[in-house]
């Protein structure tokens, strides 16, 4: 599939002009600054854009550059994610923005090895920066893109091996709109359940809706249950310690949980950096 550049060219073509009148507005979208894109992108870890949109607002009306994070108190930092779930992700977002104040001057890195080498960065995020502030030359693999690119060649790729394919037929000089369009695709044609009769690109899909689908990879362990899970309850406490202290005897409330899970889970969270215990009190 894709041997020959007028097929590239094809490609970029047919999907460039489904994008146009139909590319999502989202706010980061508009911007070019690395520090809000990397909290953008730091908040859609795991998360919807529904769930971010309003949040990512209010964190870059409080923190609009990585040395406003860098001074802030990491409980303030936890106190304006409470919502979006995975508590970890505003830890390191904000030991992320102490390295670039310490390290790079303020200025969020633009080379893959450093940003990768930031609290809470990985591959993904490191490649979502370099496309999305800076408009390098790098091709982005989220969830909905590693579908399109599975349905596309009929394979079930590696996840080392569908970042190949997605380098391969990457349209120099515009990795923005390219990398930005194949997550739409993705994320409103070819989705899990796709429709196909949309897809710009069908006509070249060695899939199209057609037999075992090549995006089905079988995962290496399943999510555990959200309900009646330790996380829900470390969630709830998070939540209630945004309103205020907590004391040590209304834990197990709190959790919802028995004294001694609840207690091994505090400890867990102190244990972390995400909660501080004081005495008889708990605290962000």
């Amino acid at each position: 599939m894709f041997e020959h550049s007028s097929d590239h060219d094809d490609l970029h073509a047919r999907v460039f002009s489904w994008v146009t009148p139909r590319l999502r507005q989202l706010p980061w979208r508009d911007e070019r600054d690395p520090w809000k894109i990397l909290v953008s992108e730091i908040m859609l870890q795991q998360t919807s854009v529904q769930r971010v949109l309003g949040k990512w607002e209010a964190f870059i009306a409080e923190f609009p550059t990585t040395h406003t994070c860098a001074e802030a108190e990491l409980g303030h930092v936890l106190r304006l994610w409470q919502g979006l779930g995975y508590p970890r992700r505003a830890r390191n977002l904000h030991n992320a923005s102490r390295v670039i104040v310490s390290e790079h001057s303020g200025r969020v890195p633009r080379l893959l090895d450093e940003l990768m080498a930031l609290p809470g960065v990985g591959p993904y995020t490191a490649r979502a920066v370099m496309a999305f502030a800076f408009e390098d030359d790098v091709a982005v693999v989220d969830t909905n893109i590693a579908r399109v690119l599975r349905r596309l060649t009929g394979e079930s790729l590696s996840p080392r091996s569908t970042q190949v394919v997605a380098d391969e037929v990457l349209p120099e000089g515009e990795s923005w709109l390219w990398n930005q369009a194949m997550m739409d695709l993705g994320a409103t044609v070819c989705r899990p359940r796709p429709l196909c009769a949309q897809c710009p690109v069908q006509y070249v899909c060695e899939w199209r809706g057609l037999g075992v689908d090549p995006a089905e990879r079988p995962a290496s362990t399943r999510q555990a249950r959200f309900e009646g899970s330790d996380r829900q309850a470390r969630g709830r406490l998070m939540k209630a310690l945004v309103s205020g202290s907590v004391l040590i005897g209304d834990v197990s409330e709190a959790m919802g949980r028995s004294p001694d899970v609840s207690m091994r889970l505090v400890d867990a969270l102190v244990e972390e950096g995400l909660i501080r215990r004081s005495g008889d009190e708990l605290h962000l």
